[in-house]
């Protein structure tokens, strides 16, 4: 443990104001849902506060508590990105976009195998006519 002597450590990085937090919790759920009245009762939806909230939020004017924050998180891809990325924790955004990719493919499998059976079960039938 160091002493507090009042000084930086060299290289130690700036902690993040709880107005910056905000004007960029605002910028990406902005980007995400746009500026509109949706937007806000989107964000109302995803976490129960009140118009009021929700619309500071997007405006980056109001700051976000940490219970808010996870929620939005949730829901908001880029608020998710948001938050690994001021975490320095990029590994869990690509985790993240994996579980996305693999899902997508689970269900194009899925779709495939579906039509293979139809076209099988078509050709059948198909089949037995012909005789």
């Amino acid at each position: 443990m160091f002493p507090d002597t009042g000084r930086r450590v060299r290289g130690a990085k700036q902690r993040l104001s709880q107005r910056e937090l905000a004007r960029l919790v605002g910028e990406a759920l902005k980007a995400e849902l746009g500026p509109g009245r949706r937007a806000a009762k989107t964000l109302m939806d995803w976490t129960g506060v009140c118009d009021r909230a929700a619309r500071n939020w997007l405006s980056g004017e109001g700051g976000v508590s940490g219970a808010n924050l996870i929620l939005l998180a949730r829901h908001s891809d880029a608020v998710w990105e948001l938050v690994t990325g001021i975490a320095n924790r990029p590994e869990s955004a690509a985790g993240y976009d994996l579980h996305t990719v693999e899902v997508a493919l689970s269900r194009a499998l899925g779709s495939l195998e579906r039509l293979r059976r139809k076209v099988i079960r078509g050709d059948a039938a198909g089949m037995t006519r012909q005789r």
